[in-house]
């Protein structure tokens, strides 16, 4: 049996979204009625009622996320009345927002449920490629609804796409008015099954180099070094004291609570997806629950410390030490003892890195 009394973060996940941008292969719902996704809030209040009961409320969460999929879709109010138990003043309790779900009500039901911090995605600051990823708005929207999120939520951040096609941007100056305390800046992967990989195939759009990608990814990195936030992850800056917990937690190998319809979840050896604790009958994705081995589980929670500023401890990990060294040489990494922290240049290769670093 999956065991759940101490797992520390809750990650929820929410398929729903008005219609499938064109660089998206997560598993979504889009268009559904209004009493599908109450009946999917429902489900979760009642999953959570019975994880709480297990943890015992003297045994609150650290972390909470809502991801999408866009949560606001759906009226969260019986959910945050199922999570109250699980909740102190020290909670992280973050929600992924689309600006057309910035909303005077949404916000007020939002803080009222606990929230602390929202992530919002913005994607690009540029009008034709926001309409190309079929994103429904304009920079200008964005901006107006990250001003109003501002006003409510001390903790707010965006989310940017670097690398998607034909867009122009190479100037994020602006997001100097904006009040970031956190941004994330992803390359685009280009994903089979999307729009977006079929318009490439058949030749509508061209793909960016990864050495163009990787030089918006530097300006972007300058920028908001300039605006003081620092890069605490190779994807993720924030401000001092501003990191996301919830996924530093993920990084540095903590157990986490997947709930819902696309969810994954960490518990001791067990990987979940699209878990419910009790599945409640009629749900769209087959629950999946994994036993991994002890060596497995070790190097899942151990080596994504490297994607982070404070970088690898390998101190009883001697086979991993040629690998590393080696990249010290190629001045990928630096080392303080047996701790290895990613240069700049490292970070551009550090995927290449880490699946070296599994076949040690």
């Amino acid at each position: 049996m999956v065991e759940l009394t101490t797992a520390p973060n809750l990650y929820v996940h929410f398929p729903f979204c008005r219609r499938k941008c064109t660089y998206c292969a997560l598993y979504s719902r889009c268009g559904a009625s209004e009493a599908e996704r109450a009946d999917y809030v429902a489900a979760l209040a009642r999953t959570v009622r019975v994880l709480t009961d297990r943890r015992g409320n003297g045994n609150p969460l650290a972390t909470i996320y809502f991801g999408g999929g866009s949560p606001a879709l759906c009226d969260l109010r019986p959910l945050f009345e199922a999570i109250a138990p699980n909740l102190t003043s020290k909670t992280e309790f973050t929600v992924e927002l689309h600006p057309l779900d910035v909303t005077d009500a949404n916000l007020v039901m939002l803080k009222a449920g606990g929230v602390n911090r929202i992530s919002m995605g913005v994607q690009s600051l540029d009008d034709a490629t926001l309409k190309a990823m079929g994103r429904g708005y304009a920079s200008v929207d964005a901006a107006r609804a990250f001003a109003r999120v501002r006003r409510r939520f001390d903790n707010a951040g965006i989310d940017l796409i670097v690398g998607f096609p034909g867009d122009p941007c190479a100037d994020y100056g602006c997001l100097d008015d904006w009040g970031l305390t956190h941004c994330s800046a992803y390359s685009l992967q280009l994903e089979e099954g999307t729009l977006l990989a079929l318009q490439e195939r058949q030749g509508k759009v061209d793909v960016p180099s990864d050495d163009w990608t990787l030089d918006r990814l530097r300006t972007v990195a300058a920028t908001l070094t300039s605006l003081g936030l620092r890069r605490y992850e190779i994807s993720n800056y924030a401000r001092p004291g501003r990191e996301c917990r919830h996924n530093l937690a993920t990084w540095r190998g903590e157990d986490y609570i997947g709930l819902g319809d696309g969810a994954s979840g960490r518990l001791g050896r067990f990987r979940t997806r699209n878990w419910w604790g009790q599945a409640p009958a009629g749900r769209a994705q087959a629950p999946e629950i994994e036993e991994v081995s002890e060596q497995t589980d070790d190097l899942e929670r151990r080596i994504f410390a490297l994607r982070m500023r404070e970088g690898l401890d390998t101190g009883d990990r001697p086979r991993w030490w040629p690998v590393l060294d080696r990249g010290v040489d190629e001045r990928l990494l630096m080392r303080d003892g047996r701790r290895y922290v990613l240069t700049p240049r490292g970070t551009e290769v550090c995927d290449a890195i880490l699946a070296d670093l599994i076949d040690a």
